[in-house]
């Protein structure tokens, strides 16, 4: 199983610029636990770029802990089930929240 690290350094490779027209967003992600961190993605211009450390201004926010973070990615758990029962928090772009999911093949 990877990493929470490595699930974010593969990130930008599994960007789907062709679902992203139109989009230009920083996105953060709070991941909490052993392995955890913050991260954060700025999409913009058909591109992706995932760097370490917190966003500036972003417009979307989510807080996870390691553990549903790796299920989520690893696709045992979906983001909007997690949602639904309080292991992700999301603040900001519910709009962006849920288009989400379709900007990053699993």
């Amino acid at each position: 199983m990877p990493t929470v690290k490595e699930t974010f350094e593969a990130m930008a490779g599994r960007f789907r610029a062709d679902k992203a027209a139109g989009t230009s967003a920083t996105i953060q992600y709070d991941v909490s636990g052993d392995g955890g961190g913050t991260w954060h993605a700025v999409i913009k211009d058909g591109t992706c770029t995932v760097s370490a450390g917190a966003g500036t201004n972003p417009n979307l926010t989510l807080q996870v802990s390691v553990q549903d973070w790796l299920d989520m990615v690893g696709g045992k758990q979906s983001g909007q089930m997690l949602f639904m029962s309080g292991k992700l928090k999301i603040k900001g772009d519910m709009g962006l929240a849920m288009k989400l999911g379709s900007l990053f093949s699993m």
